[in-house]
């Protein structure tokens, strides 16, 4: 892996985000993330791919600055529908007081969209997925269950209001996730995404060096999911996400195929999930409230079971 005094957070982590030293006041997050349409409105496509970019800069515990839009756009498409994936892109944007400055276009059969985004954190303030200790308290700032919500969406099954649900939960910022964690003080966190709620977890334990416990109880769930999930819907990354978890993970013997799907369902625009010491697990949970969170649930603790393991409890 690349060494330097000054990149205070590299690969090595498998964080979503590079975290390099300007100053003894400023360090600079680096981060770039894209994909294809998940909603049929291009506004909303827009807004929540903004969103899940600029999370990998929350989810570090800094502010975005600036950000370039990246897209792949068919030249045969009408041009409009690029135009409000932008207009989508822009406001979100705006709303994280982060000034988007250019970008780059390509010919592409499939339209993608997102940003490379640079924000700013003070070193040694930076917050990484590898630090969580035995005793921590796991909170989660986003309820679960959008990849199995907008794969409904695409198979035409969804009922609107539960589409809606899950598209006002993936445009959220996780602003208030980053202001929280600065207030407060944690040890660790990672945003909630393509490798879902386990998947996550899994990096933060493995790179920590600790063993988690979650209870499916605690988590919060999206209204619609679990009835998705009686008629078997759920997008093939959440299936691959399972399989790719059962090296580390124990299930409690009353957890159904359906309740394991849950925990690993892929995430876009997913929450917080941040590692903080017990006697700061409620203030955690009141900040998050008071910078208006979609949630503040505690799911978890890190134990010092065997390294790199998970405990999927009922």
């Amino acid at each position: 892996m690349l060494s330097h005094p000054d990149l205070l957070v590299g690969a090595e982590t498998g964080d979503d985000a590079a975290v390099y030293r300007i100053n003894d006041e400023t360090a600079l997050i680096v981060t770039v993330d894209f994909f294809p349409p998940i909603t049929d409105d291009p506004y909303e496509y827009g807004a929540i791919a903004a969103a899940n970019s600029l999370s990998d800069v929350y989810a570090m515990g800094g502010r975005p600055l600036i950000a370039l839009n990246v897209v792949g756009f068919p030249a045969s498409l009408d041009k409009d529908i690029l135009g409000r994936t932008l207009q989508g892109g822009y406001a979100k944007a705006a709303e994280a007081e982060c000034l988007i400055v250019g970008g780059h276009t390509v010919d592409d059969p499939e339209p993608k969209y997102g940003l490379s985004v640079i924000g700013v954190v003070e070193p040694g303030k930076q917050v990484s997925n590898a630090g969580a200790k035995a005793g921590d308290v796991l909170v989660l700032s986003k309820p679960i269950g959008t990849g199995i919500i907008t794969t409904a969406g695409k198979q035409g099954v969804v009922d609107p209001d539960v589409m809606a649900g899950a598209v006002e939960t993936m445009a959220a910022l996780n602003k208030p996730g980053a202001v929280a964690m600065q207030r407060v003080g944690v040890n660790a966190a990672t945003d909630i995404t393509g490798f879902g709620l386990m998947g996550h977890l899994k990096s933060m334990v493995k790179g920590s060096g600790v063993a988690a416990e979650i209870s499916l109880a605690a988590i919060p769930v999206l209204a619609g999911t679990r009835e998705l999930l009686d008629q078997g819907v759920a997008p093939g990354g959440t299936h691959r996400n399972l399989s790719s978890v059962e090296d580390v993970a124990t299930w409690d013997e009353g957890l159904s195929d359906q309740d394991r799907l849950l925990l690993c369902d892929a995430q876009t625009s997913g929450g917080l999930l941040m590692s903080v010491p017990e006697d700061r697990a409620d203030a955690l949970v009141a900040a998050l409230r008071d910078e208006g969170a979609p949630c503040a649930a505690v799911v978890g603790r890190i134990t010092d079971g065997p390294a790199g393991t998970i405990h999927a409890a009922k």
